[in-house]
């Protein structure tokens, strides 16, 4: 239903909401599996790209490198992940999933699409092709500010350009 109003507080407020309600549900039903979403938000890294870095994947997550260590030590003790030491660099560990996760990930996967179809209820697959396109360019439109905003750092600009 429209709302009257400016829609600058309207715009905001709906995709915050609707970020924090699906964090929320994909939570739930997380948990039918012994995972956070933030754990399955994990799997799913190292599922689609295997030998990722743990801190290349602690940049990608936006969480703190030792947040994400006691994440995947729990991972690791729960036989999905294992850590092997990169072959140049002994210092760095690369991510891969066990055997054991393969069959986790197809539930997983199976699950993400009822969070998707639960949340598309009542939208045509062509309406929800046209709100991922127009997601998509929203979150370029502010990457792209972030780019050339005078108070962006070299930090920030990196990240943006790599990831999301």
């Amino acid at each position: 239903m429209p709302r009257s109003g400016p829609i600058d507080a309207d715009f905001l407020f709906a995709l915050f909401e609707v970020q924090r309600l699906l964090r929320l549900y994909a939570d739930k039903q997380a948990a039918q599996f012994g995972l956070t979403r933030t754990q399955w938000a994990v799997l799913a890294k190292v599922n689609r790209t295997e030998g990722l870095k743990q801190a290349e994947i602690a940049e990608m997550l936006e969480i703190q490198p030792i947040t994400l260590t006691r994440l995947i030590d729990k991972l690791c003790r729960s036989g999905l992940l294992e850590r092997r030491s990169d072959a140049t660099d002994r210092r760095i560990n690369r991510l891969y999933l066990t055997k054991a996760a393969r069959p986790l990930m197809a539930k997983l996967a199976a699950l993400r699409s009822e969070v998707v179809a639960t949340a598309c209820t009542g939208f045509s697959h062509a309406e929800v092709h046209r709100l991922v396109e127009q997601l998509e360019a929203i979150k370029d439109n502010v990457r792209d500010a972030l780019q050339t905003a005078p108070t962006a750092t070299k930090l920030t600009k990196l990240k943006e350009r790599r990831y999301g």
